[in-house]
């Protein structure tokens, strides 16, 4: 029996870090943010339950350090398209399986489950115990589930976070049966800042400098191939040479559009070590440190070409009003708004950090759509931008993922759109888009997508 005075401070500390990590997952960009937030409130009302009649011992139901292990996992940069945070996947109307976090990772779907226990109490095989059948049981659970999930759900792998580290023999004994592979995950650290309730100084998260991450690949071919090549045969348009490349800032199409592109990497020449001694051959494997490409699609490239994005809003807003009513005419709002999110924050900045170091692929269906758009509505510089921008990107066939092109084509999900992301997926590559609203319908699915979100932005004929 502990003493009153411990349990009292052990529960007044476990509420000082739920509040903590509260207060950090609503400051953080991560998403989906709701199922996290709900679970840390029923931890906090319940230790506001039990404050008011100290129990002999310590609670065991404290979760904080589980939540505060995924709420890490989804701060890490690698983590991307993010559906699901601590619910159960339903594989058919009577089964389901928990997973912690469905997400993507270098374009690859991903389950992961994380472990908070202490090490010395996690055993191999089990115990007596029916609620004890040890890890060997759970990983069988979940590796079998994911090889029996739906194609639209069905992971590349399954990452093991065991957050406080895990016995190195147990570590061999999961490589033997599944031929894992431990994973480093990206670095990350928590800046300190003043809480309230006079907590000061309080870092926001622990270091998990202990956390052993390990892969289990579920199958092979979930995810179309392992290794894909991207050779001269898909591509459409031809390219410019690299070393030509500062012939086309001559048309001048603006410095911060010049900068934007000039961090992309070209198509024509082998870089680093992802490219082949021919000409124009990327190979994208499951298990790449980085990812190398970035699909773009239609809003995508008219955010990098859009007068508004280039210089155009002092133009824009020095034209009466009547007269940009006439010319946009129901899309003025849309339009101006767009203007003053301009001014807050410049876009091409944002996208910059994003297709840095990346090479860009377009669809056949963009590259048709784009060219009709801007022909219709770009104005001259806007055509100049499109020419360049449209020299430096591989136009690849339609080919949109199985798992995508599984999805029931509704309203929401609109064939066209599952075509346009479906083959970023096919490549393993980031989609850059500011169509939220099927990003959001494929998230309610369950699937996890691979996508950068960015603001729109219009040709406005500059």
């Amino acid at each position: 029996m502990e003493p009153p005075g411990a349990v009292a401070s052990a529960v007044e500390d476990t509420e000082r870090r739920l509040i903590a990590l509260r207060d950090r997952i609503i400051r953080a960009t991560i998403r989906p943010k709701d199922t996290l937030l709900r679970l840390i409130n029923s931890e906090l009302s319940f230790l506001r339950r039990i404050s008011v009649s100290i129990p002999s011992s310590s609670p065991h139901s404290f979760n904080v350090g589980h939540l505060e292990a995924v709420a890490h996992v989804l701060q890490l940069p690698s983590i991307t398209g993010v559906s699901r945070v601590c619910k159960s996947i339903p594989l058919s109307p009577s089964h389901s399986i928990y997973v912690d976090i469905v997400c993507s990772i270098n374009g690859n779907p991903v389950w992961f489950i994380v472990s908070d226990r202490n090490p010395r109490h996690i055993s191999w095989e089990g115990g007596p115990s029916e609620k004890n059948k040890g890890l060997k049981f759970k990983i069988e659970q979940v590796v079998d589930a994911a090889s029996q999930a739906p194609v639209t759900l069905k992971p590349s792998s399954l990452v093991l976070f065991f957050s406080n580290g895990l016995d190195e023999n147990i570590c061999q004994k999961i490589k033997n049966e599944y031929e894992s592979i431990d994973l480093e995950m990206d670095p990350f650290s928590y800046e300190e800042f003043e809480l309230e309730h006079e907590w000061t100084n309080v870092v926001l998260g622990r270091s998990f400098t202990q956390a052993r991450v390990i892969q289990i690949k579920v199958d092979q071919n979930c995810h179309e191939t392992n290794e894909k090549n991207l050779s001269s045969s898909s591509m459409l348009e031809s390219l410019i040479p690299c070393d030509k490349i500062d012939e086309f800032s001559d048309l001048n199409p603006g410095k911060s559009f010049w900068s934007l592109i000039s961090g992309m990497k070209c198509w024509c020449c082998s870089l680093d070590d992802d490219t082949s001694p021919e000409v124009g051959l990327l190979k994208v494997s499951l298990g790449d440190v980085d990812a190398k490409l970035v699909n773009l699609d239609t809003t995508a490239m008219i955010a990098m070409v859009s007068g508004i994005s280039n210089g155009g809003i002092e133009r824009l807003l020095a034209t009466p009003k009547s007269e940009l009513i006439g010319r946009f005419k129901g899309n003025y709002e849309f339009v101006i708004a767009q203007v003053n999110s301009e001014i807050q924050s410049p876009i091409h900045s944002e996208l910059s950090a994003v297709i840095s170091r990346k090479r860009g692929i377009i669809c056949q269906s963009v590259y048709s759509e784009f060219q009709e758009l801007i022909s219709m509505y770009g104005g001259p510089n806007e055509k100049i931008r499109a020419k360049c921008v449209l020299k430096l990107l591989k136009v690849v066939p339609d080919c949109p993922s199985t798992r995508l092109a599984s999805l029931k084509t509704t309203r929401k999900l609109a064939l066209k759109n599952k075509v346009v992301f479906g083959t970023g997926d096919y490549w393993y590559a980031l989609t850059l888009t500011a169509n939220i609203a099927f990003v959001r319908a494929v998230s309610q699915t369950g699937m996890s997508l691979c996508v950068f979100e960015h603001r729109p932005r219009a040709l406005i004929g500059d």
